[in-house]
């Protein structure tokens, strides 16, 4: 976030209620989970409600933006509701709110952001905007012990592929990221491809506990040099042209020619790749760095097989690694204000001007 959006909110003090200074409600609405949660110290979650609209994408194999805006306009009320409700307080006990204001689908982030400025103004309280990306990195502290810096976060999901040297909870800096798609993203497809289900992250890993790792040598990109940028678009490709045939060459197949046993080999095989790409690239990410921790963040941090991966990988380096719970993985507010709360202790707090972005600021 930019100096120039942290500023105080315009909020008299005779309208400012006390309130306990750990205290944050967050709100998240960055995709397609409309949040809200009640958090603690930075840590102790003390309510965290999901709406997921998994329901209403799944049709179309991916999230629709204007179908998720609708749907959080929805839900956004109830969502702040149950988490205050869940929580058993008043908003007097509430700190501050905070809400992503970036990066995520415009249309999204608008409903949470005005929900959240609506807060603060009526309650009189301190708005402090987040960043979704950097949340991510920090949820592995949420109900735990604090993080271990400097650190190397690892964040993917189905629109963020990237990693970031990480000094502090809000002090991290990009330093690799995907240069096409998301590794979140080439699940999805990969699983409508072999027509496992929506989402792919969970779908492929189910049928991966069935199949072979090493059925079948799909590439690992970008592994020449030291880079720690991610490419995806190939295995994708790859894992299309063993399915179907490459275009303009016989035989030509359909998934109806491959037994249930070969589908769970392809899944398990494509989800080696992924697994193996990230792994290398935080590996060298350690060594560059010099870090003493790993973070996972993100929804492919659910991933089973890249959590063992990792796992090993910390075990062998003599390295801390941290990964959320599966809850803390996908989006939620709880990371939301969490985080929130290390910006208002060193004072920093975001005017009801405060704007959506839907991209990535590095």
């Amino acid at each position: 976030m930019t100096e120039s959006h942290r500023q105080a909110v315009q909020c008299s003090e005779s309208r400012r209620d006390p309130a306990p200074a750990g205290r944050i409600l967050g709100v998240e609405t960055s995709c397609d989970e409309t949040a809200c949660a009640v958090v603690d110290a930075g840590r102790h979650v003390v309510a965290n409600v999901v709406a997921s609209q998994i329901d209403i994408h799944q049709r179309y194999g991916g999230v629709v933006p204007e179908l998720a805006s609708r749907a959080h306009i929805e839900a956004v009320n109830t969502v702040i509701a149950g988490a205050l409700a869940r929580a058993g307080l008043a908003p007097a006990e509430i700190a501050a709110v905070a809400v992503t204001h970036e990066p995520g689908l415009i249309g999204s982030l608008l409903v949470g952001l005005m929900a959240a400025k609506t807060l603060a103004w009526v309650w009189g309280k301190p708005l402090v905007g987040v960043n979704h990306i950097a949340a991510h990195a920090y949820a592995a502290s949420l109900d735990a012990e604090p993080l271990d810096y400097p650190a190397i976060a690892l964040v993917a999901s189905g629109g963020h592929t990237a990693l970031y040297r990480c000094a502090g909870p809000t002090e991290i800096a990009l330093i690799g990221k995907t240069i096409d798609d998301a590794a979140g993203e080439a699940f999805d497809k990969i699983a409508q491809l072999l027509e496992l289900g929506y989402p792919g992250g969970p779908a492929i890993d189910k049928a991966a506990r069935d199949g072979d790792p090493h059925a079948v040598r799909f590439p690992r990109p970008l592994l020449k040099g030291q880079s720690l940028d991610f490419s995806f678009s190939g295995i994708k490709t790859a894992v299309l042209y063993h399915v179907r045939g490459v275009p303009g060459s016989e035989p030509q197949r359909t998934l109806a020619d491959l037994s249930r046993r070969q589908i769970c080999d392809i899944a398990a095989s494509f989800q080696q790749a992924v697994v193996d790409t990230l792994r290398i690239k935080i590996r060298r990410a350690v060594e560059q760095t010099g870090a003493r921790t790993i973070i996972l963040g993100g929804g492919v941090a659910a991933n089973s097989a890249l959590r063992t991966a990792i796992d090993a990988f910390g075990h062998e380096r003599n390295l801390a690694v941290r990964i959320p719970p599966m809850a803390y993985c996908t989006d939620n507010a709880a990371m939301i204000a969490g985080l929130a709360w290390h910006d208002l202790q060193a004072g920093r707090t975001d005017a009801l001007s405060l704007a959506a972005t839907a991209t990535v600021r590095h």
